[in-house]
Order: structure tokens, then sequence, then C-alpha cells
């Protein structure tokens, strides 16, 4: 596994004053909108207290600390590569919704790794058919066998 794509979602969705009373306002709708039929799920799903409490209390920070492998790391699998910890029991919640949001990061880590193997192949082939493995790097040979648009 090649881990890859934790830094761009972090810095663009969880660093700072994320939470805002305006967005918790849209989201109040949006979700309202999808739960017409049902007060009770709607209720159950949407934690306003809480998210009100993080713009009061942390200034729209989330109370949250992610500790991660550098990017770019490549590791067998089986092995951890990013935990998440509350540092607020009051929201205690937290932590398993950013959970469902930080599955994103798995469809870059999954191209990054694809992709690695694949360039690892091409370069082996390169040489076995004469090419040598410094004028492929050299030359860029290598960059145009594979076309890998994730």
């Amino acid at each position: 596994t090649c881990f890859f794509g934790l830094q761009y979602f972090l810095k663009k969705y969880l660093v700072g004053p994320v939470v805002t009373p305006r967005k918790i306002d849209l989201a109040e709708q949006y979700l309202r909108i999808h739960f017409l039929d049902s007060q009770q799920m709607f209720e159950s799903l949407f934690n306003r207290q809480g998210w009100e409490y993080i713009v009061n209390q942390k200034g729209g920070c989330l109370p949250i600390i992610i500790k991660a492998v550098p990017e770019g790391t490549v590791l067998k699998t089986r092995n951890v590569l990013f935990t998440m910890e509350n540092t607020d029991p009051e929201c205690f919640w937290l932590t398993n919704y950013l959970e469902s949001l930080l599955v994103q990061v798995w469809y870059p880590m999954t191209v990054c790794t694809i992709s690695r193997a694949q360039k690892r192949l091409i370069m082996q082939y390169l040489g076995e058919t004469g090419c040598l493995e410094k004028e492929a790097m050299e030359s860029g040979t290598h960059l145009f066998k594979l076309h890998d648009f994730g």
C-alpha cells in the first residue's frame, strides 16, 4: 500500500475553524429535505447541539488529533496508516462522523498503489527488453508507458 491523499483532505476540510453557524444551518436544511418524512430520523442523525458546541467552545475547530505515516510511504497490507483521536469527551460522536468522511482517502491511495506497481512492472520489462533503467529515467521513456488517469 502506498499511503497518499490524506494531506489534501485534511487541509481542505478539517484544518482550522471549519464549523460555522452558517454551515450548521445549511446542513440542517439539507437533512430536513432528505428526511422530510421522518422527524425522528432527522433528529437522530443531525446533532445540532453538538455542532453548536464546537462553534461556541472550540471556535469552529474540530477537537481531534490525526496521526499518520508520511505521505508516499509504502507499507505492507494490514498496517495502520492513520489514527484519529477525539480530544473532547463532549464530542464523543465526532470521530464516527469523520471516519465516514475519511473513507474518501481510499480512492487516491488505491490509484497511487496500483500506479506504483504498474510503473515497477514497466521498468522491469524495459530492462528485460534492452532499455537501461538509468536511460529510461533520464529520457522519461517510462513516463509514456502508463496512462493512468485514476
